[in-house]
């Protein structure tokens, strides 16, 4: 496997991260904002930020971020698939790399989840530990919060996060004395596959190959 100056190039391209240059590609190839969550209220007072079964083009909002950034060679995407969405691909160790992930592109008008305990995943896994993280700044490389999780192989599971245990994190460094993520302003959603977990140490159930993790939907709790 070899560095893919084009994968890195689509994901700067895609989430606007050259100012410049996303400026420039404006004037001459108008891309339109990502849509906004559904944002659906259920019977049980929860919102469905997304459900991924209903989902037609997951493109518009969610994009790779790989360890292709980093000069790794792991590449991912989200993909629709019958059961909702497919989080997968091939994560690799090679030239320091160890880690991949989707994000969605920054919501245009922040979410207000504040009324709301956290947010609750469900999903079916593969074994390995992943991490949720979510933003409430619009930067590229800025403070995110994250959750760690466990999955069992193949088997549908509902993960809630709570804003309370969500740890201030910049390139897997805990962040001391951070204040607490702002569920009033969410800007930004990630999942992550990484070979670390936090402060340099390892996840301990990370397997580097292919894997795969079926999303069905995103709510509140």
């Amino acid at each position: 496997m070899a560095w893919n100056f084009n994968q890195l190039a689509k994901t700067l391209s895609y989430f606007e991260v050259i100012p410049i240059v996303s400026d420039i590609k404006r004037m001459f190839q108008p891309t339109p904002p990502p849509p906004q969550p559904q944002m659906i209220v259920n019977n049980q007072g929860e919102t469905v930020l997304f459900d991924f079964r209903s989902i037609t083009d997951l493109s518009q909002t969610w994009g790779a971020v790989d360890d292709v950034v980093m000069g790794g060679v792991s590449e991912s995407g989200l993909i629709k698939c019958v059961e909702g969405a497919l989080f997968t691909g091939l994560v690799s160790t090679e030239q320091s790399g160890g880690f991949v992930s989707v994000r969605t592109r920054n919501f245009q008008v922040p979410l207000d989840l504040s009324a709301h305990t956290g947010l609750e995943i469900k999903l079916k896994g593969d074994g390995n530990r992943y991490k949720f993280l979510a933003r409430s700044s619009d930067g590229w490389d800025t403070l995110a919060y994250a959750y760690s999780f466990n999955t069992t192989k193949n088997e549908w599971m509902n993960v809630r996060i709570p804003w309370i245990e969500m740890v201030a994190v910049m390139r897997a460094k805990t962040v001391a004395n951070a204040p607490p993520i702002e569920a009033r302003n969410i800007r930004s959603l990630q999942l992550m596959l990484s070979k670390f977990e936090y402060d340099g140490q390892l996840n301990p159930s990370f397997t580097a190959g292919q894997f795969a993790l079926t999303l069905d939907s995103i709510r509140t709790y």
